[in-house]
């Protein structure tokens, strides 16, 4: 699977399945509302603090589930499997939040091929 890293997505395999996640308008809504917080510098105030609950990724990693198209829920996403477990998790992410904010280098990248 290919992604647009300028747009923002990045592919993830869970449970043995590829998936592209983005966090569009509408997801970053979705995580303004469930970290509680006014706007988008809020949320990446609360995001850059560089400290993450199991909560947190799996509302990261649901929100870019369902920017990307997929009908998951957050209950859905508690139950998959990544490959590297709960570190997996978390690299997608950061990865995620990384090309969404424009965060890394590797966010530069036009399209990337899944590895």
């Amino acid at each position: 699977m290919s992604v647009n890293r300028r747009r923002g997505e990045v592919a993830a395999r869970l449970d043995g399945r590829e998936y592209r996640l983005c966090l569009t308008l509408g997801a970053l809504a979705e995580l303004e509302a469930a970290f509680a917080v006014a706007d988008l510098n809020a949320l990446v105030a609360r995001l850059g603090e560089g400290r993450m609950a199991a909560a947190d990724i799996v509302a990261i990693i649901g929100a870019g589930l369902r920017g990307g198209g997929h009908e998951l829920s957050d209950a859905d996403v508690r139950t998959m499997r990544c490959e590297d477990g709960a570190a997996g998790f978390a690299r997608l992410a950061g990865e995620l939040l990384a090309v969404t904010f424009g965060a890394s280098e590797g966010a530069q990248q036009a399209d990337t091929p899944n590895p």
